[in-house]
């Protein structure tokens, strides 16, 4: 930066190109500037970053970002020098003359932002380093991204967020902001003690995510079904599939490949550069789908993601909700889609029971269960539910499955008193202990080679379920063991009974119970990507330009997105401006990127004269 005192707005419009703020970002920023605290709760794509590299420019010295995202601190360099803001990282991926070169930067002051894992803060060296800078070039600011780090009760826990309040008390004069996408106020207030952020003032934006649609299904051959979401709905787009296990990781991605759709898998179990190249990959093509387990995705930016597919449950509402705000970063309408099933719940209570950990710690994890499976098994808008468990209230949405094609709910008091019947005539006659596809045999009078063994026919709750059939089973003993009124026993899934299901059995206690609605298969769509907001002319302008990009991304080694979103190349191609001037006055071209870009963005743009 060349001013003495640049003002927040004019670093917005110079450097990276925009006329206004969005949302509560002039409150953050100002806020930073002044030398205040801060503790911001911005969805994914809301415009964090800007709340600390705004502030970090306009004060004196470096900001100093605190990520764990070793693999992608790369990118975001690339992102920030893009726009001509001389920023850097440091981190354990580098060798030591890079090191070295960083911090020859960093104490001479030619450095605006220094990216640092949480990890460095650990170490002597880091910290003397630190001195150094703030006593020669000042310290601008701390921000501590995915600050739900912190949380040890969270999804996402890293023990070396723990030592950040360190940071307040070496550095007292220093502001800091913490950022996340994903809090409950439980776990705001967890990284408000952790971080000693008791005098922060806090910012929290809508955790809504309008663009996305929310659907999540009946599990019936999960791949097949991931297939028909793919080719009807997203074919050619680039889309992430998350998967419990590694296996299942490596099926997944073999399948789609062998159907002739580029996917790649990530899973903790490939090597690093492995898991390197693929990650770049990703980041870097149009229409890669990537199928990984959940260590893939913290921080990545790419903002054409169209698609986020679970095929297994996730474990947690937050974690949920982090994952789908993958999709659609670019504002542009996006699938978040979720199979689930009786297994899902009988994989993650058994999971909990066999795992590590205290009864607390049990217990904490329950709960994050029991509001996954809430919002998979509320019969009201699926959005108004995720939302709430933020503690956002809001309308039904009109773009999720719930609303599109409400489903019902009915009086399952008698068919569960039917299963929690059976489950007790085995426990107490037979002292015998069964999982749900047995105890499902005999409700519909199935006679299978099991049935015979134990000649459970003999049982007086044998046939007694013929009115329904073993899917409808299915769903009733998934949602009796969602509500607490089955337990899941055994490494074997057995079932068995609680406290909550002698309510039922013997004080008749109403149960409700939801309907999966029938799915019709899809029809066959366009690509979200190609419905883009743009009069007809200026379609083939905006295919030549990303055509530019992406040639221009390849050549420089560098994701398309950080040469120009999809949303500047849009407006370029709406106004199709004559000249330099012109350019200048596109939303997200700011200086460096004109001085850089700009004659090819021309050239590209009037080829045809």
């Amino acid at each position: 930066m060349t001013d003495e005192q640049p003002t927040a707005h004019r670093v917005l419009q110079r450097v990276f190109g925009y006329d206004s703020f969005r949302g509560s970002q002039a409150e953050i920023i100002e806020q930073l500037v002044g030398g205040g605290d801060a503790l911001v709760l911005m969805p994914t794509g809301g415009g964090k970053s800007l709340c600390y590299q705004i502030p970090a420019l306009v004060r004196d010295g470096v900001g100093i970002v605190i990520s764990p995202l070793i693999a992608l601190m790369q990118d975001q360099v690339d992102a920030l020098l893009a726009v001509g803001v001389r920023a850097g990282f440091l981190n354990s991926s580098q060798d030591f003359a890079s090191r070295q070169r960083t911090e020859r930067a960093l104490l001479a002051g030619d450095l605006d932002l220094l990216y640092l894992a949480p990890e460095r803060l650990r170490l002597p060296a880091t910290l003397e380093l630190l001195d150094r800078v703030h006593q020669q070039t000042r310290i601008a600011l701390f921000a501590i991204d995915e600050a739900h780090c912190v949380s040890q009760w969270g999804h996402d826990f890293r023990p070396d967020y723990l030592e950040l309040s360190a940071l307040h008390r070496r550095w007292p004069d220093v502001p800091r902001i913490a950022l996340t996408a994903t809090a409950t106020q439980a776990t705001r207030a967890e990284i408000i003690e952790r971080l000693d952020l008791r005098r922060a003032r806090q910012f929290v934006a809508s955790f809504d995510r309008p663009n996305i649609g929310y659907r999540i299904v009946a599990k019936d051959n999960p791949r097949r079904q991931l297939l028909d979401l793919i080719s009807t709905e997203h074919a050619g787009d680039s889309g992430i599939v998350y998967c419990l296990s590694r296996a299942s990781v490596e099926d997944t991605a073999d399948l789609l490949s062998q159907k002739g759709i580029a996917a790649l898998p990530y899973h903790a179990g490939l090597d690093a550069a492995t898991r390197r190249d693929h990650q770049a990959r990703f980041l870097r093509e149009d229409g890669l789908i990537m199928v990984a387990t959940i260590a893939f995705g913290m921080g990545i930016d790419k903002p054409d993601v169209r698609f986020v597919a679970h095929l297994d449950l996730p474990k947690s509402v937050e974690g949920y909700y982090q994952e789908t705000g993958r999709a659609g970063r670019d504002g542009l309408p996006a699938t978040a889609w979720l199979a689930y099933g009786l297994q899902d719940v009988v994989q993650q209570r058994r999971l909990i029971n066999n795992g590590d950990g205290d009864a607390a710690y049990k217990r904490q994890q329950s709960a994050h269960l029991d509001a996954m499976l809430a919002l998979c098994e509320t019969v009201r808008c699926r959005r108004q539910q995720l939302l709430g468990y933020f503690g956002q209230q809001s309308d039904a949405c009109g773009n999720c499955d719930t609303c599109l094609q409400p489903a019902e709910s009915w009086d399952g008091t008698i068919a569960a008193q039917k299963v929690l019947s059976a489950v007790y005539r085995l426990h107490t006659q037979r002292r015998q202990h069964f999982g749900a596809g047995h105890i499902i045999d005999i409700l519909t009078g199935s006679v299978t080679a099991r049935v015979e063994q134990f000649q459970h026919q003999q049982l007086s709750v044998f046939g007694v379920g013929a009115d329904l059939d073993a899917v409808a089973w299915r769903a009733v003993i998934r949602q009796l063991l969602a509500q607490g009124y089955l337990a899941v026993e055994s490494d074997h899934g057995t079932l068995g009974l609680t406290a909550r299901s002698r309510e039922v059995l013997f004080d008749n206690t109403p149960v409700r119970l939801r309907r999966d609605p029938e799915r019709k298969r899809p029809a066959r769509t366009r690509s979200p990507k190609t419905v883009v907001d743009l009069p007809e002319q200026a379609v083939p302008l905006f295919e030549r330009l990303r055509s530019w990009r992406a040639a221009t991304a390849r050549d420089q080694g560098i994701p398309a997105y950080v040469i120009f979103h999809d949303a500047t190349l849009r407006e370029i191609a709406t106004r199709r401006p004559q000249d330099l001037t012109g350019l200048a006055d596109i939303s997200g071209v700011g200086e460096a990127k004109l001085a850089r870009y700009g004659d090819q963005v021309l050239a590209a743009l009037h080829e045809d004269g």
